[in-house]
């Protein structure tokens, strides 16, 4: 098996440990495929090297069915990692809290979106009004505003468009932050940046687990963490995104 190997010298205690369990417990759930994890080691990881070749239609229905398994999986509670895992993920190079919370919302606001806001303030990204509005947000989300029946979802949790890779047998997920969550929230990140077929995607997914009525306007809410962490270091268009996020989160209210 041809491999790809990601090597860092100065990774974090965890680092490369806790992509390949995320890895094995998204491929646990026969759904998505992921890579395969050949190796592992504290500062490199190991994966089959994955084929590439161009997006289909069918591909993306095939990959939205997929996903639907995964989250149906689950997890043991919002915010809990991959099995074996104890203490911080990582989302890119970036730690993330990973603790079990009773409800969404609380864990959502605490640990997906609140640890990165001071960091965009200091990096010049956020304003202080802004971070203002974010608060206010995340205060509502805490609260339970948005908590439903919906149990926790094992998600792949840096579901963007660079870490689906389309292969000849289809789509195959790679570089996870994997723990349990919103289901809605992967489906907000892929159409954050985009993704080819995107409503094919959706639309196979809705057909094998429908989604609650108001999920696109729900979007915005599930896209404050990723705009966060981009607001933390990628500059001042995602701390402005960021604001506009939290102003129709709290619209939906």
């Amino acid at each position: 098996m041809e491999q790809h190997v990601k090597t860092r010298s100065d990774a974090p205690a965890g680092f490369f440990a806790v992509e390949a369990a995320g890895l094995r417990w998204l491929a646990e759930a026969q759904g998505a495929r992921t890579a395969e994890v050949i190796d592992v080691e504290p500062d490199r990881i190991a994966l089959e090297r994955i084929a590439e070749v161009r997006p289909t239609a069918d591909a993306a229905a095939g990959f939205g069915a997929a996903l639907a398994a995964t989250h149906d999986a689950g997890a043991d509670a919002f915010g809990s990692p991959p099995p074996g895992h104890h203490g911080d993920i990582f989302i890119g190079r970036r730690p993330q809290p990973a603790r079990p919370t009773a409800t969404w919302g609380a864990f959502y606001a605490a640990q997906r979106v609140e640890p990165f806001v001071p960091v965009a303030v200091a990096a010049g990204n956020l304003s202080g009004s802004g971070a203002g509005v974010v608060g206010r947000a995340c205060e509502v989300v805490a609260a339970g505003a948005f908590d439903d029946h919906e149990p926790p979802a094992r998600l792949h949790g840096d579901l963007w468009a660079g870490n689906v890779l389309w292969s000849p047998g289809g789509v195959v997920l790679i570089d996870p932050a994997a723990h349990g969550g919103h289901r809605e929230t992967d489906l907000a990140m892929l159409s954050l940046f985009g993704c080819p077929f995107l409503e094919d995607i959706v639309a196979a997914y809705d057909r094998a687990r429908p989604l609650r009525t108001g999920w696109r306007e729900r979007t915005p809410l599930h896209q404050l963490h990723p705009l966060a962490v981009h607001a933390a270091g990628h500059g001042p268009s995602y701390g402005r995104a960021l604001v506009d996020a939290a102003e129709r989160t709290l619209a939906l209210v």
